[in-house]
């Protein structure tokens, strides 16, 4: 062998052994080394799209890589989700999925292109929202026990309208016409603001639905407000019951937002992701700006958003075997 073949080997020797030590450098550093991705199944500007716009600053600060958020909106959220479903369990991926997306439309839709509890695993809730039912002015009622003795006194004539087929502002009126007992017309629409139109004119006489939508009119006197979700009123509507204060005990219908990941990520990448959106949510701006949405903030371990969601599929589950709620 001559000298220059020598040293031709030598030298290829050295590149491979080098390229092996950063190939070997890469994989050992700590997660996350690189920007993460934030699926939201909806497009910029809705509820789901202003949660994680809120979150993202301070969750990528404490994560200590940039978290690029990645609209993919869709057939109400289902195109995302799926989506989001087949992306790789490397902790690079990460999906904001809400009660429709996670805790509904796995009950209602018999061919659902993912899993909620397969094909997911569940990092930790972001928040929550109360829904608000609001009537008509002209309805002659102005507390939930009237609307429902009103109701119960013209059955199959009062109609309901909901922003959404499937979604938990309908469930959540059909846990309402189960709860209190009444025969109401269920209206469907495609979105909240043409229901809210309906109800201004009269065409329907009650809307459940996130409180921006209603609360305006509320404010306005054009609306009346009898009962809001949750265990606490609405900090902006002071004088409006819960439906348990109402009279209406059980009626848990609120919404929910939580960070989940493609099944299959390792444990160890998700305890980093809910380290920082724990600590992201602790961030008191983050509590200001959801409550100007109606939001509150909720955080969780893993374990309790996984058990959450479970228990959210069981209760809608029921009503949507109550109500024969089922979608193609």
């Amino acid at each position: 062998m001559t000298i220059k073949a020598a040293l031709r080997m030598t030298s290829n020797a050295i590149l491979m052994i080098a390229a092996f030590a950063v190939c070997t450098s890469a994989s050992a550093q700590p997660y996350p080394n690189k920007p993460v991705r934030f699926i939201v199944p909806f497009p910029p500007g809705g509820n789901l799209d202003f949660v994680a716009r809120t979150i993202q600053p301070k969750f990528s600060e404490f994560l200590g890589q940039p978290i690029v958020i990645d609209n993919r909106g869709g057939a109400g959220g289902i195109v995302g989700a799926e989506y989001a479903s087949k992306q790789p369990n490397d902790g690079y991926t990460i999906f904001l999925g809400n009660t429709g997306t996670i805790g509904i439309y796995p009950v209602v839709y018999p061919k659902l292109p993912y899993d909620a509890l397969k094909d997911f695993t569940a990092v930790g809730i972001t928040s929550t929202n109360a829904v608000l039912a609001a009537i008509g002015a002209s309805v002659p009622a102005n507390t939930l026990q009237e609307f429902i003795a009103y109701a119960k006194a013209n059955p199959g004539k009062v109609a309901a309208g909901v922003a959404g087929s499937g979604s938990l502002l309908h469930f959540a009126t059909e846990m309402l016409k189960s709860r209190a007992g009444i025969d109401m017309l269920v209206v469907p629409y495609k979105a909240s603001a043409p229901a809210a139109t309906d109800l201004l004119g009269g065409q329907i006489q009650l809307l459940i639905d996130a409180p921006p939508v209603t609360m305006p009119y509320v404010k306005a006197g054009r609306m009346k407000a009898i009962a809001v979700s949750g265990k606490t009123r609405l900090a902006a509507l002071p004088d409006v019951p819960t439906f348990e204060e109402a009279g209406l005990k059980d009626f848990d219908a609120s919404g929910w937002q939580g960070v989940l990941v493609p099944a299959g990520t390792p444990p160890a990448f998700i305890a980093k992701l809910n380290e920082a959106l724990v600590r992201a949510l602790a961030a008191p701006e983050i509590r200001e700006k959801f409550s100007t949405q109606g939001l509150d903030v909720a955080s969780s371990t893993p374990e309790q958003f996984a058990s959450h969601i479970r228990a959210e599929l069981d209760k809608w589950g029921k009503v949507a075997k109550a109500a024969n709620i089922r979608l193609d």
